[in-house]
Order: C-alpha cells, then sequence, then structure tokens
C-alpha cells in the first residue's frame, strides 16, 4: 500500500501539533491537512481525498460527528479515528463506523496502533467494494461486525468470533474465548440480523453460535441444558426446546 494520506481535524492547536509530532514517528504516512473546524474539515476532505482523518469530536459548528457522516454519504470516504478528550461519545462513534477512538492526550503506541487498524480497514473495504463489483448478488443480510468500548477506545468484534451472547438488562454481552463485551442491542434485533445458520436461540436471554454447542442433556426437571464448547451450560428455555430438535435433526 502507498502513503495513508492523513488529515487532522481539531480545534485545539496543541493537540493537532501533537499528532503532528507523532505521525511524524510513523511510516508510509503523509500529512495532506489541517483542519480547526467541522466545516473547514468536510472541505478539505473534499478536495484532498486523504485515506484516513483523524477528526475531533467537540469542535466549533459542525462536530466530529457531523462530519464523519456528511463526509460518509459521499464516494470513497475516509476512513475515521476519532480523537477526543470526552469517552461519552464512543456510542455515536460506532454509529458512524469509526476505525477506533482514542482519548487526548494521544498516546504514541495507540495512535501507532490506530493506524494498522486504519490500513487493514481501508485495504479490507477495497477488497470488499471489488468482490461487490464483480458479484453484487452475494452481498450478506447479517451483521457481520459489531463495536464494543472498552478502557482503550473501541474495539471491533467479527460476529463470526462471537462464541455466546447473554442478555444484561438493557445490552448484551458478548462472549468471544475468555474476554466479553457489552454492547447496547435488544436481543430480539440480535437474533433477527445474526446469520441463523450460524447461531441459533436457546433461551430469551441467550443466543450461541451453532458449532460451540458441543451437546444436549436433560436436566433433573427433564428441561434441555445445551453443553457448550468451554465446558459450560446454558439452558434451554421451553420456548426454545424445538431448536434443539432442528439442531440434531428430529
Amino acid at each position: 500500500m502507498t502513503d495513508l494520506k492523513i488529515v487532522i481535524a481539531d480545534d485545539e492547536p496543541l493537540a493537532a501539533e501533537r499528532l503532528e509530532r507523532l505521525l511524524k514517528k510513523i511510516d508510509d504516512v503523509e500529512l495532506v491537512g489541517t483542519a480547526e473546524d467541522g466545516e473547514e474539515a468536510v472541505a478539505l476532505s473534499e478536495e484532498k481525498r486523504p485515506d484516513l482523518l483523524l477528526l475531533d469530536v467537540a469542535m466549533p459548528g459542525m462536530d466530529g460527528i457531523e462530519v464523519a457522516r456528511a463526509l460518509s454519504k459521499g464516494k470513497n470516504s475516509p476512513a475515521v479515528i476519532f480523537v477526543t478528550a470526552f469517552d461519552r461519545f464512543a456510542v455515536a462513534a460506532f454509529e458512524v463506523a469509526a476505525v477506533d477512538y482514542l482519548m487526548k492526550p494521544v498516546d504514541a503506541k495507540r495512535l501507532a496502533v490506530a493506524i494498522d487498524r486504519a490500513r487493514d480497514h481501508i485495504v479490507s473495504h477495497a477488497e470488499a467494494d471489488h468482490d461487490v463489483a464483480e458479484k453484487d448478488d452475494e452481498d450478506s443480510p447479517w451483521l457481520t461486525e459489531f463495536w464494543a468500548s472498552d478502557l482503550s477506545g473501541l474495539v471491533r468484534i467479527a460476529a463470526d468470533d462471537i462464541d455466546r451472547v447473554s442478555a444484561e438488562r438493557d445490552y448484551m454481552r458478548l462472549h468471544v474465548g475468555e474476554r466479553s463485551w457489552l454492547i447496547h442491542y435488544s436481543m430480539t434485533k440480535l437474533e433477527e440480523g445474526l446469520d441463523p445458520s450460524k447461531f441459533v436461540r436457546l433461551h430469551r436471554s441467550a443466543l450461541v453460535r451453532r458449532d460451540f454447542v458441543a451437546g444436549f442433556s436433560r436436566n433433573a426437571s427433564g428441561r434441555w441444558v445445551a453443553r457448550l464448547q468451554d465446558g459450560t451450560e446454558q439452558a434451554v428455555g421451553r420456548l426454545y426446546a424445538d431448536r434443539v430438535r432442528e439442531m440434531a435433526g428430529r
């Protein structure tokens, strides 16, 4: 891949200068412009066609979320990494599909990781666009990824990596190996959005990846219990007993 063309948008001169200094220490990147507010960020992005926008959230006029939304409506919109002093915008950043979410003052190593993530994102989307152009009829209608917040910012989680989902009030916990993340979704929305050939709902508060189910047994009350690949068990709700028979081919 050629040098990654980057635009910085931040109304704080010292913060923008810090990002410039950090970018100089990263290979294969080119800073093509700096904007001081949202309107200038949109105009500069349309002029310079950057691959990546390092975008502050709280700016006068158009804020960073509005800038990302405006640019996403055009063709070849840049990838976005939000850089902010506030963590309350994480959900909004998810909604505009930001590549990463960095907290000020930006750490050099975290910025480098975010830049690498942006490269991967850009390459994968370029490949996906190529595939779509050739195989438009093979687009998947199912959810393929999620964004969840953690102490480092935002984490991208591939749907195929999820072992199971458990409900926690208004949130869903995505379990991936020994780690888990909370997202603000309803169980019904997840069940409708995840590929039913890969995921099955076994309880009103549980979705499980089909190949994560090792087997089924009955408990003392005669209810079905799913044995999972990690050694844990998941009770099967009475309303979902037919899923057991469907999976077992009975």
